[in-house]
């Protein structure tokens, strides 16, 4: 199986869709952590998103016979996959998404006073917030591109819509969330 590791993406691919349980295995741990990184940053919980995430992954070893390389790669799928589940998920639950400020807090800096630590939490806690206000869409695109640190290429490719679009809909979500926070930041 060590050869499957350093195999092309294709051939993994081809393996896995004839049935080779290995070659799945081997696509799985290469995407099952960017997967519940996305699925966790949208549901806010981790029993949720381990849970969504095996859905994922299920739901991919069952179709993967229909996958077809149209120049979106394997990752672009799963993210499609991973979005209609927490989409249905949302649905289903009828309530709005609740990220845990607490495991955000770990960037603040050892040395701080503790009059900036406070500041910093009760800034990333409005951020919070201000994303969870957003549509659906747009924190889509805010985890792709911040959490998952994907280009716009790559976001393009997973959200089915053109680079400049990404990059439109990117500039106007910033601007909602400059709005939001009622920043007046001068254009650059």
């Amino acid at each position: 199986m060590s050869g499957l590791y350093d195999a092309d993406e294709k051939d993994v691919i081809l393996r896995a869709a004839q049935g080779d349980s290995e070659a799945f295995s081997v696509l799985y741990e290469r995407y099952v952590r960017r997967i519940y990184s996305y699925i966790y940053y949208r549901t806010g919980n981790v029993h949720d998103a381990e849970d969504l995430t095996e859905r994922v992954f299920h739901r991919a070893l069952h179709h993967i016979r229909n996958f077809r390389y149209q120049g979106l790669p394997f990752s672009a799928w799963l993210y499609r996959i991973a979005h209609n589940l927490v989409a249905n998920w949302h649905r289903d639950n009828q309530r709005r998404k609740e990220v845990p400020i607490e495991g955000h807090l770990h960037l603040v800096m050892r040395a701080e006073h503790p009059e900036m630590h406070l500041e910093r939490d009760q800034e990333i806690e409005r951020l919070i917030r201000a994303i969870q206000k957003l549509p659906p869409e747009r924190q889509h695109l805010i985890v792709l591109k911040f959490v998952e640190q994907l280009s716009n290429e790559e976001i393009a490719k997973i959200m089915g819509r053109s680079e400049g679009a990404i990059k439109s809909l990117y500039h106007r979500t910033l601007i909602s969330l400059r709005n939001e926070l009622g920043l007046n930041l001068e254009e650059e």
